[in-house]
């Protein structure tokens, strides 16, 4: 199989995917190695494919058109991580990222996609098996998040709570 037909499968794969699918997984599926598929989402990415890696895989992200979204300034500790996702979810919003300013490196962002307690308990699972460090360590605990929610008023519910848990940065660090 080509690349092109390749690609053009893998899309037809992650369109179809209810959640999302892991490289090893599309691997197998497509006769390649994990690594082709890497290549393969780079290729894609860079011609505006609205593919996301997440901690459970690829999938494709399509934005409701009726969804607004905002960036979120905030600082914790890495014990704060679960209650600060809840604060956000349980208002009504869904993390779609998080993103640090490192002095050395620039913007680093990753995809979370994080839309109900569920995928924040996974999220913080994984982090504590993979015995990852968050990207916020990187920056003090500085990081930012883009939030989608159905109104803006969602948001600026979401934006009080944060405030209210002292996790809110009103403008960014030095």
């Amino acid at each position: 199989m080509e690349g092109q037909e390749r690609r053009g499968k893998l899309i037809e794969i992650l369109h179809n995917a209810k959640e999302p699918v892991s490289g090893t997984e599309l691997a197998k599926k497509l006769g390649v190695s994990r690594q082709v598929i890497v290549q393969d989402i780079a290729l894609l990415r860079a011609v505006n494919k609205n593919i996301l890696s997440t901690t459970k895989g690829y999938m494709i992200y399509f934005q409701e058109k009726r969804k607004v979204n905002r960036c979120f300034l905030v600082k914790h500790t890495t014990d704060e991580i679960e209650d600060e996702l809840c604060t956000i979810v349980d208002n009504g919003g869904k993390v779609l990222d998080v993103i640090v300013t490192h002095e050395l490196y620039g913007e680093i962002a990753a995809d979370l996609i994080i839309k109900n307690r569920l995928d924040v308990y996974d999220f913080v699972k994984q982090v504590k098996l993979k015995n990852t460090v968050p990207l916020k360590e990187l920056t003090d605990g500085v990081h930012l998040h883009t939030v989608e929610a159905d109104s803006e008023e969602i948001l600026d519910k979401i934006e009080s709570a944060l405030r209210e848990k002292n996790y809110l940065l009103d403008s960014p660090a030095p």
